[in-house]
């Protein structure tokens, strides 16, 4: 079967956008909701009178985006702002993450499920050190597309070769990263060139405007290219009159497709069955793909609850040791010997943070071992030992599947974002193992 990835109103782009202090993040995310005509006329005269009451003669477009009082006061973005909106051509989820260094945590929250990730640069500053931590999160959470939107082209007089200089710093470093898709665009976000509208100003580019670029991007793929992967969520067992015999298992696809008849593996207890029936909105269907709900029924009785996994095509190995590439969340550092919860997809288990093998420093991506712990907005490699065994797909294969999230089990509080594999394609070197605490696993 074929997915929509051609550019019709149906199509969704899930992109994030990133950006340092002062580059005129919010100020583009408001000119391009403001030009797409996707602003409703109440939310644009508030912002008129905002702006006024401020001094500022024109709207100031960025209060568009900034909705926390403290990033109005202060002119920044703080948290991940959620905007949807719609062209003829497609539709939209855009993620406004913040860009100042302590906030590096809320683009991996925006950029998690991005298809397309908008950095943005300061034309008069270039590429800098924050460019380059938003290029090495992009990377990191294997984004297929990256725009870079040079930005403030009219505080530089338009000038060509300040746009080609900037552009082939960060395109070489993205490539550095093993991102493979970059397209950069010249803008003036305040002005409105290309972002909507083409600018009459820089006619030495030859490029789509911003808008165009994000409804003509190639989307999604196509699930069968991918293993199916149904994550276990509910167990259904009505034992009625009407459905004595029914038992069902509900969830929503993570990757591939499922169809009747398909020879699946239910992860981690390893048994095979067949599909028997798939329901979807109530009606029975031969068929089902990413990232639909249904319910899936099987040929034979197992013991399947939630958490587990059943696995068409080549089936991941459960393990109980996990190398993963993560980026830490929380303020609380974290440490070798740290007990943690592990949640992957439906199924959380405790687990045991062995070793914290290296640090990333992202501006020369080199690995710095030795380090205690891993603070906040950190990236880094660590090993960790399950009490149960998961069955994780490497994340540059499956980012559903592949991805996991480490929790503090005493109160609940998300700690660390993790990725099944290695960073950047880079080999891991070996490291003494910690021995295990057998009362957590």
């Amino acid at each position: 079967m074929s997915t929509t990835t051609e550019n019709s109103a149906t199509s969704l782009l899930r992109f994030a956008t990133a950006g340092s202090v002062d580059d005129g993040k919010s100020t583009l995310v408001g000119r391009l909701l403001h030009d797409s005509k996707s602003v409703l006329a109440d939310q644009l005269e508030a912002v008129e009178r905002a702006s006024l009451s401020r001094g500022q003669e024109a709207p100031d477009l960025a209060l568009l985006t900034d909705g926390l009082r403290a990033e109005r006061e202060q002119g920044i973005t703080i948290d991940v702002a959620y905007r949807y909106f719609a062209t003829p051509r497609r539709r939209f989820i855009l993620a406004d993450t913040p860009g100042h260094v302590q906030y590096t945590r809320n683009m991996v929250t925006g950029a998690s499920t991005a298809e397309l990730a908008v950095v943005l640069v300061d034309a008069r500053n270039g590429v800098v050190e924050q460019t380059r931590r938003h290029a090495a999160v992009a990377a990191l959470l294997r984004v297929p597309h990256v725009v870079l939107a040079v930005n403030k082209m009219d505080l530089v007089e338009y000038a060509e070769p300040v746009f080609a200089a900037i552009a082939e710093e960060f395109t070489a470093y993205a490539a550095s990263l093993g991102v493979k898709d970059v397209v950069a665009v010249p803008i003036s976000a305040l002005a409105g060139d290309n972002v909507v509208e083409p600018s009459a100003h820089m006619d030495w580019y030859g490029g789509p405007t911003l808008l165009e670029h994000l409804e003509t991007v190639p989307v999604g793929t196509d699930p069968s290219l991918r293993p199916a992967r149904f994550p276990v969520q509910y167990v259904i067992r009505p034992q009625s009159d009407e459905h004595p015999d029914y038992r069902g298992y509900a969830g929503q696809l993570a990757s591939g497709v499922l169809r009747v008849g398909d020879r699946v593996t239910v992860l981690p207890s390893g048994h095979t069955t067949t599909v028997a029936g798939i329901d979807a909105l109530g009606r029975e269907t031969d068929l089902a793909w990413a990232p639909q709900s249904v319910t899936v029924r099987l040929a034979d009785d197992i013991d399947i609850s939630r958490g587990d996994l059943i696995a068409a095509g080549p089936a991941p190995v459960p393990t109980k040791d996990i190398e993963a590439t993560v980026s830490h969340l929380n303020e609380r550092p974290l440490r070798a010997g740290d007990k943690v919860l592990l949640k992957h997809t439906t199924r959380t288990v405790r687990a045991l943070v062995k070793e914290i093998s290296y640090r990333i420093d992202i501006d020369t991506l080199e690995q710095r071992s030795g380090a205690e712990g891993l603070g906040v907005n950190d990236l880094g490699h660590v090993v960790l030992r399950t009490a149960e065994p998961l069955a994780l797909d490497g994340y540059s294969e499956n980012r559903r599947t592949g991805s996991f999230l480490l929790i503090d089990p005493a109160d609940g509080t998300t700690l660390t974002a993790g990725m099944a594999g290695e960073a950047f394609d880079t080999v891991r070197t070996d490291t003494p193992d910690v021995p295990e605490e057998e009362d957590w696993v």
